[in-house]
């Protein structure tokens, strides 16, 4: 494998910041905390920590506002506390990869508060400002993820400029070359600085066309609402705000600046389709895209995430796999504990890069936080509380002790939603038939067996219910069935979701990975 290839081989790992470990006692997580909690990660398996946005903040938007792109924030340590945190993980031979938030920054970052000072400030051409189309109307329909109009009037210069997001988070302008310059920069000034790579945020948005025309708006019978937005917006056929031709130049350019660096870069973006994710991969584009079908798949007995996961494997061998994030509902909560860890196993063998979400591997569902403590801007603005993120948000359970370990403050920043001693870590190291202890033996099988994730994968005819792959001599299978569904052959198993030490029929949402049986050759005559 080449330098650039170490992810291939990694287990990620999604580091929500504000709720992962608070260690100075102000009910927010932090980049110490974090690294207190490093020894803990290693034993678990994970190769590679995604880090949120650590950066200088006005947490409108819990740290994907950016004010500034070189510093972090105080709330989260300082720059010495990030130095230290790479080069322990390092040490313990994992990599650190954090947010790359270039479609907007904050509206209290300097270009910003230059660009709004006059229309012939050098800045201006870094934001998107456009005049109305009359007295108080937007220069376009365009409509934000989060609620309302994506666009916002300024009195100061008698125009509007464009976000996609909230008010606070302004779009740059990507069709303006000394942005991409400032960005390029930005990048080489962390990966010096020890960074492995970068998950891009909305890695599809950025550019926008250039005439800024209005979006079509769909037919009823073609809008899906899926979370992650308001309504509205799934109710406009997003042509002209995301998902540009120039985007494959941007990413061109920043693929250059991570090879060069032995650096990772994986997108996020919510396209369904494996097929165009993977025309945004290859050797002048992004290293990975996450692909999000587990995320917002329904749950159906009928192994349709089995039919999901074939088909985007097919699609790219270069996908990153996922079930949940700070962004979507748990996967237990969507699956239950046991088809998400089978589904895990599933992905766990496929070329590409399995990721877990912090507390994933506690089997957690979604956090209870009543309307009234809501943090999240999409519930806040867009009154969407059945998509609020904040129930996969909520603090981390260390400890079977007040505030289950995550911080001495008498309160967190968010609920703790309902968690008891059982959800903790805890607790389920301790106990050798935990879903924590069966995701630490998953990630370790996966490192002893090179078959799995190195072998390109050949689907095999199965029963219904039952789905099942082969690498070299590596088989994982997985029963989405109704009722116990066994696979043909002699293996011997080296891993089950369940509790078994030997092969037989796979119960209902039970996953195994199993080895062929290597048969003495018969004596000569």
């Amino acid at each position: 494998m080449t330098r650039q290839d170490w992810w291939a081989d990694a287990v990620g790992y999604e580091v929500y910041l504000p709720s992962f470990c608070d260690s100075d006692g102000d009910g927010w997580g932090d980049l110490p905390g974090v690294l207190s909690k490093l020894d803990y990660l290693h034993w678990l398996g994970v190769d590679l920590l995604w880090l949120t946005p650590f950066y200088r903040s006005p947490m409108h938007d819990h740290g994907y506002d950016i004010s500034d792109y070189r510093d972090v924030d105080p709330r989260f340590g300082t720059l010495a506390d990030l130095d230290r945190l790479i080069d322990e993980a390092h040490e313990l031979g994992m990599r650190v990869i954090s947010d790359l938030v270039v479609n907007h920054s904050s509206n209290e970052h300097p270009w910003f508060l230059m660009s709004r000072s006059s229309k012939d400030n050098p800045y201006r051409d870094h934001y998107l400002w456009r005049p109305g189309r009359g007295p108080g109307q937007p220069p376009n329909n365009w409509v934000a993820t989060f609620g309302g109009p994506a666009w916002t009037y300024d009195e100061h210069t008698d125009e509007w400029y464009a976000h996609l997001f909230t008010p606070e988070q302004p779009d740059l302008d990507w069709g303006n070359p000394k942005v991409a310059d400032e960005v390029e920069s930005i990048m080489r000034f962390w990966l010096d600085r020890g960074l492995d790579g970068f998950r891009v945020d909305t890695a599809h948005y950025l550019a926008k066309h250039p005439d800024l025309p209005d979006n079509p708006r769909l037919p009823a019978d073609r809008v899906r609402l899926i979370g992650g937005a308001v309504a509205d917006w799934y109710h406009y056929d997003h042509q002209h705000d995301i998902g540009q031709p120039a985007l494959h130049d941007i990413h061109r350019r920043w693929r250059m600046i991570a090879d060069d660096h032995g650096a990772f870069l994986v997108g996020e973006t919510h396209m369904l389709d494996p097929g165009a994710l993977a025309g945004y991969l290859g050797r002048d584009g992004l290293h990975s895209y996450f692909y999000f079908g587990l995320i917002q798949a329904e749950v159906d007995a009928g192994g349709t995430e089995a039919d999901l996961l074939r088909a985007a494997a097919t699609a790219s061998p270069a996908l990153s796999w996922a079930q949940s994030s700070h962004d979507w509902s748990r996967a237990a909560t969507r699956y239950g504990a046991a088809r998400s860890l089978a589904l895990t196993t599933l992905t766990i063998g496929l070329p590409g890069t399995p990721f877990l979400y912090q507390g994933d591997e506690l089997g957690l569902v979604n956090g209870v936080v009543p309307a009234d403590q809501a943090q999240d801007p999409l519930a806040k603005r867009g009154g969407n509380h059945e998509h609020n993120r904040d129930a996969s948000r909520t603090p981390m359970p260390w400890r079977a002790e007040e505030n289950l370990g995550f911080t001495s403050a008498d309160k967190a920043w968010l609920p703790f939603g309902d968690r008891t001693p059982a959800d903790t870590v805890e607790v389920q190291q301790q106990d050798p038939h935990s879903i924590l202890n069966a995701h630490r033996r998953l990630l370790h099988v996966r490192r002893e067996l090179p078959d799995l994730r190195r072998t390109e994968p050949t689907w095999l005819d199965t029963a219904p219910g039952l789905v099942a792959y082969q690498c070299g001599n590596t088989v994982v299978a997985a029963n989405f069935g109704t009722a116990p569904a066994e696979l043909d052959g002699d293996w011997l198993l080296r891993y089950s979701t369940v509790d078994r030490t030997e092969p037989g029929p796979l119960a209902p949402d039970e996953a195994v990975i199993l080895e062929r049986v290597a048969r003495p050759s018969p004596p000569a005559s």
